[in-house]
């Protein structure tokens, strides 16, 4: 008789799984409204700390683009250091270590009083948000079904567009008040450590993987070896190239919108009002890509999911930025930027399996954080490449990056979600 595989049900999860799965959750959602509260009052603050200098300084530009190339450095080295924490220490200890630090130093922003002291609090921020990705991931890998891993990417990826949206509305509810109180917000995910802690412990495997190691735990350079350096260099090709193209366009594009011509006649707050609407649109959107890129992997795979993504963001770039568009045609455009992110959803069930178990959130942590250097270097390149004021041309070329991201997928397996 053939054999029948019996899929787990909701029913079926135990408490430990759904406290791992709400932990993780709600790391991805603090993780995206502490990372977007600076994207959103980047430019008036940054005039602010300059001595109320006017948002077209070039100056200004500058000093935005170094704080955000700080705050992706600081992901990228956190994601190494706290993922290689993660598998010494354990997931759920390093987990609460990762929430404890992005939640105090985005709350020591409100205390900035020169640019500087603001790219300091933003790069040891990012430390915590680049290991809680990594560990994150590998700890629902490690607790939940296997069957259910690309609808889990959804979820967790829908965590932290709904932290973005969460701090859209923040922003624009706080718009009569100085921007920094804005950061204040971001202390509110300290308050879930003591119940991590308390209720999240460490994973079977993790714990089954360390006894059995022992003395014998394998190191960062064991990336670099063997088997284990193919699936390194392609996976760090994948990251840089994607989510610098991704970061960019989150980034220069509310300063596109912002500065767009026809809108120059417009008061300050409305121009505010629009840039802040079109970045809740393509994060709104981006939840429903989640879904669809979960849906897509669980038809073609995961490799090649993601190759179809990639190509619908280069599509999209050109269609958006191939032109001179007004803000109502770049509405039509911009939106289905923000579906095709939902690709990255998958990178959360898709990378971390790709690594052994005592190498897993160092690997994964490694390989998609280390793109945020390249995002960090891309951040300041595309900004110093675009004219004052107009970013056009600079983000049709970051749409380029998807290309290679494309072609470096080909070379990765083509996971399904029930092989590993």
């Amino acid at each position: 008789m053939p054999s029948t595989t019996i899929r787990p049900t909701l029913r079926d999860i135990t408490p430990l799984q759904w406290r791992s799965g709400i932990a993780a959750w709600l790391g991805w959602f603090f993780d995206g409204l502490d990372i977007h509260l600076y994207t959103l009052v980047a430019a008036p603050f940054v005039a602010h700390l300059l001595g109320d200098v006017a948002r077209t300084n070039p100056d200004v530009k500058e000093k935005m683009s170094w704080i955000q190339a700080a705050f992706m450095l600081g992901w990228a080295l956190g994601g190494g250091f706290f993922g290689r924490l993660g598998d010494l220490l354990g997931r759920s200890r390093s987990l609460a270590l990762t929430i404890l630090t992005y939640a105090l130093f985005t709350g020591l922003s409100f205390f900035a009083t020169t640019w500087w002291h603001l790219l300091i609090f933003r790069f040891v921020a990012a430390l915590g948000i680049g290991g809680e990705w990594a560990i994150g991931s590998s700890l629902l890998a490690e607790t939940w079904p296997k069957s259910w891993r690309a609808w889990i990417a959804a979820v967790l990826q829908m965590g932290v567009n709904i932290g973005i949206l969460v701090a859209c509305v923040a922003r624009a509810s706080m718009a009569g008040l100085p921007e920094k109180y804005v950061f204040l917000i971001g202390i509110l995910p300290a308050l879930i450590v003591f119940w991590i802690r308390r209720k999240v412990p460490e994973t079977a495997e993790w714990q089954h993987a360390r006894d059995v190691a022992s003395a014998d735990m394998p190191g960062t350079l064991d990336l670099f070896r063997g088997d284990v350096l193919r699936t390194t260099v392609f996976t760090v090709i994948v990251c840089a190239c994607s989510l610098t193209g991704w970061w960019a366009f989150l980034f220069w594009n509310h300063q596109h919108f912002g500065n767009l011509p026809e809108l120059q006649g417009w008061k300050s707050a409305d121009r505010e009002r629009l840039t802040t609407f079109v970045f809740f649109l393509i994060i709104a959107v981006s939840i429903a890509g989640n879904f669809f890129s979960a849906w897509l992997a669980r038809r073609i795979g995961y490799r090649n999911a993601i190759i179809a993504c990639f190509a619908g963001f280069v599509f999209c770039f050109v269609g958006a930025y191939g032109v001179p568009r007004g803000y109502r045609s770049l509405l039509m455009w911009v939106p289905w930027i923000g579906f095709f992110s939902g690709v990255f959803a998958l990178f959360t069930m898709y990378l971390p399996p790709l690594f052994p178990v005592l190498l897993r959130t160092t690997g994964a942590g490694f390989c998609f954080n280390i793109g945020r250097i390249a995002a960090a270097a891309g951040t300041v390149i595309f900004g110093r490449f675009a004219v004052v004021g107009d970013f056009r041309l600079a983000l049709l070329f970051d749409g380029f990056l998807f290309i290679p991201a494309m072609i470096a997928m080909l070379w990765m397996p083509n996971m399904r979600d029930d092989e590993a």
